[in-house]
């Protein structure tokens, strides 16, 4: 008995501790599953102030979307095309909630270029990024425009591009986690899902 509670321990630990660590690349992650929690930590918004994620979500159901910033292209047509989904996306009882490494001054920058109306957050240091379990260690050649983007906040991670949908009392019901940075979860897809949820 004590030694499956021992293995049990390490095992729990392990994926604890993973969660809490930068990949080595985004096949290597290992993001927290249906029926998780989201971490209740405090990030910034864009006019900087401090914001609690947990209050957050307890507003309305949550489409989170994790992006690895408005410098990237991918990033920019995603956030594009749940504004451009974003009626939708409300009449269903969902709010969207859009979390990056950028500094809250970028993502002003974003909402801007963008005309985004949904809320984004600055996640400059990682810690739910981290805690999400889908922070990896960036490639050498995007290291120089996180550190610039985060305001020197970030030198080595990047989220892998991520959409969890959430209740108010922070679970996750759904999520779509793409190593491939490229491929997003299209709003023709997503609008079922939710719709399903409901």
């Amino acid at each position: 008995m004590k030694k499956l509670l021992f293995i049990f321990l390490v095992t729990f630990t392990s994926v604890t501790s993973a969660q809490n660590l930068i990949a080595k690349s985004a096949d290597d992650i290992t993001p927290l599953i249906i029926g998780k929690k989201i971490p209740n930590l405090t990030l910034k918004l864009s006019d900087n102030t401090d914001v609690n994620i947990s209050e957050l979500l307890k507003k309305k159901k949550t489409v989170l979307v994790f992006y690895r910033g408005g410098w990237c292209p991918y990033c920019n047509i995603h956030l594009q095309a749940l504004a451009d989904a974003e009626k939708q996306i409300l009449d269903l009882g969902y709010q969207i909630i859009a979390v990056s490494p950028d500094s809250p001054e970028n993502l002003k920058v974003t909402e801007e270029d963008d005309k985004l109306k949904y809320t984004l957050v600055s996640d400059s240091k990682g810690a739910l990024i981290k805690a999400m379990g889908i922070a990896f260690e960036a490639p050498d050649n995007r290291k120089s425009v996180i550190y610039i983007k985060s305001d020197g906040l970030n030198t080595n991670f990047l989220p892998v591009p991520s959409v969890f949908v959430v209740n108010r009392e922070s679970t996750i019901l759904f999520e779509y986690v793409s190593p491939d940075y490229k491929r997003r979860l299209k709003t023709e897809i997503l609008i079922p899902v939710l719709k399903n949820l409901k």
